[in-house]
Order: structure tokens, then C-alpha cells, then sequence
């Protein structure tokens, strides 16, 4: 397969914010996380079911694209939801011979209170600013999901690696 052309490289400034917006978006979400506990599910069967909760029902195949792992790992996680009634497979409307994964109520329930807790904790810290500050953190929120489209885009393999915060 032949690999992407390596990007340039940023120019410092745009390597230094970018650096510390990956720090502080890892340090944000383990702070919010603790919430997660409440659950009762571990972080990457969460994971999964938030990918169908917030994002639809999909193969498993698609389903294991989106949480980076590959099938068999996908298969137990999908297995330990059903188990626990928190995801179905279905047969796709379209395409009766594809089995698509989906979210029970239960398991969309859960997921909703889990990210209502995450949402009210963060909430409660951005009442502590002042509404400047609370503004431009909306505006910001903005400018982030506006990056996320061209970073959905895999790397290429001659890309360096990432420190992890």
C-alpha cells in the first residue's frame, strides 16, 4: 500500500498552540471522566457505546474502525454489551445480509446520563469564570470542532509520532 506524502512541517507557533491544546483537551476529559465511574462500564466499553449512541448504528466492521481495534476485539466488547443489554444486532434495512450494531434504549439511556454528569461537572467549573472567559471558550469550542473534519483523515505512516499526555 503505498504510503501519503509526509506533511510539512507546522511552523513553530502553530506546533506550540497545537501541543497545548492536545495537553489541555487529555487533561480536561481525565478530569471530567471520574464521572464515567457511575457507569459501571470500563473506558473502552463506553467507548464503544458512545461511537453508537452519538453516531448511529454500524457494522461491526465499522464499529471497530472508529474505536481503533481490531475485530476480535470489537466482537468481545460488542458481546459484553448485548450481555448487558446495552446493544443489539440488527439486520440493516437497506442490505438485509449486513447485521448492523445499535444501542438499546438502556444502553442509550445510560450513555445520556453519563454525558449529562460529564457536561454538569464541567458546567459547575465554567460558572467559576468570568463570562469573558466563558464566552470565549464557547468561541473556541466552535473553532475545535472545526478542526476535527481534516483530522479525521488518517495519518500518514511517515508521520512522527505524538507525545502522550
Amino acid at each position: 500500500m503505498p504510503s501519503r506524502p509526509r506533511q510539512p512541517e507546522p511552523a513553530p507557533a502553530a506546533f506550540a498552540a497545537a501541543d497545548r491544546l492536545h495537553s489541555a483537551a487529555i487533561h480536561l476529559l481525565r478530569a471530567i471522566r471520574v464521572e464515567d465511574k457511575a457507569s459501571g462500564l470500563s473506558g473502552p466499553r463506553l467507548s464503544a457505546l458512545s461511537v453508537l449512541v452519538f453516531g448511529g448504528p454500524r457494522p461491526m466492521s465499522a464499529l471497530a474502525a472508529a474505536e481503533q481495534v481490531q475485530p476480535p476485539t470489537i466482537s468481545r466488547l460488542v458481546r459484553e454489551l448485548e450481555r448487558d443489554g446495552l446493544v443489539e444486532r440488527v439486520r440493516d434495512a437497506a442490505d438485509r445480509r449486513v447485521l448492523q450494531v445499535r444501542a438499546t434504549p438502556l444502553g442509550r439511556r445510560l450513555m445520556e446520563e453519563g454525558r449529562r454528569r460529564r457536561v454538569a461537572r464541567l458546567a459547575a467549573a465554567l460558572e467559576g469564570l468570568p463570562p469573558a472567559d466563558r464566552k470565549l471558550l464557547a468561541r473556541s469550542a466552535d473553532l475545535i470542532q472545526r478542526l476535527v473534519q481534516p483530522l479525521r483523515t488518517p495519518p500518514s505512516r511517515n508521520t512522527p509520532p505524538t507525545r502522550g499526555d
